[in-house]
């Protein structure tokens, strides 16, 4: 299995076919993994995929500090510097960004601080901006305990994160605050009119976290957007709606081919 050494953590990483370079951001509880509808269908299509397990997720390593980094103003700027570390050493100049929810917040972050490297961005389910804090909107929509989640949503953070810490991940950290959405009142709305790439935002319509009206605003305060609404969708767009997801990746790449 690939690792790269960033910030002396091993950070999991895979590449998968060839062209035109796909990199693959996961969620906030996700990991590589959880995009096996994805990758497959992208390299059948002709794009080289890129995803890699964000410190602290999946396969790679936490560190000692990964708590008090999780909840940190540190967590959004390092996550791209992170990012910026393996496409150097992978030596991809330039490059598209798929981002999931919050995997959307480190592509808007990364095209900002590195435009000249962007080609594209995708972004689905990724939130706009907050009305409340963070920590408040999380005690409202995640009122479960790990326990209490259903056995197959366990079992898959088992399976993505570890029985070690899959729970403890869950319960501590996720389900509180912190991450790419942080703690206080989340805003991208200052941030999107600076992204100089075509962006694409994609959203259901039935999401559990964010109501699509997140997506319009989103797209509306984007220079160069376009918005896609999955109907009678989940938030998980690339596990309810593969087929969709892919369909609209594809043709986006395809009307911003250079």
């Amino acid at each position: 299995m690939p690792f790269i050494d960033i910030t002396d953590l091993k950070i999991y990483y895979e590449v998968h076919g060839d062209g035109d370079p796909v990199v693959l951001l996961h969620h906030g509880l996700g990991c590589t993994k959880m995009w096996e509808k994805i990758c497959p269908a992208l390299v059948e299509n002709g794009y080289r995929v890129i995803m890699y397990d964000r410190r602290g997720y999946g396969r790679s390593e936490r560190g000692k500090d990964f708590k008090e980094f999780y909840v940190s103003d540190r967590f959004r700027s390092e996550s791209v510097n992170d990012l910026n570390q393996l496409m150097d050493f992978l030596q991809v100049s330039f490059f598209h960004l798929i981002g999931q929810c919050e995997g959307g917040v480190i592509a808007i972050d990364y095209a900002v601080k590195f435009s000249d490297r962007v080609r594209t961005i995708i972004t689905s389910s990724t939130q706009c901006y907050s009305k409340v804090p963070m920590t408040e909107f999380n005690r409202i929509k995640n009122i479960k305990c790990f326990h209490e989640l259903e056995s197959g949503l366990k079992q898959k953070l088992f399976d993505w994160h570890g029985k070690d810490r899959a729970e403890t991940f869950y319960n501590n950290q996720f389900r509180k605050n912190g991450g790419a959405y942080g703690k206080d009142i989340f805003d991208l709305r200052g941030l999107l009119p600076q992204v100089i790439c075509p962006v694409l935002v994609l959203y259901p319509d039935r999401g559990f976290f964010f109501d699509v009206d997140q997506g319009v605003a989103f797209y509306q305060h984007l220079s160069y957007g376009e918005l896609a609404v999955l109907p009678k969708c989940g938030h998980s767009t690339y596990e309810h709606k593969p087929e969709e997801y892919i369909h609209h990746v594809v043709n986006f790449f395809k009307r911003h081919q250079n």
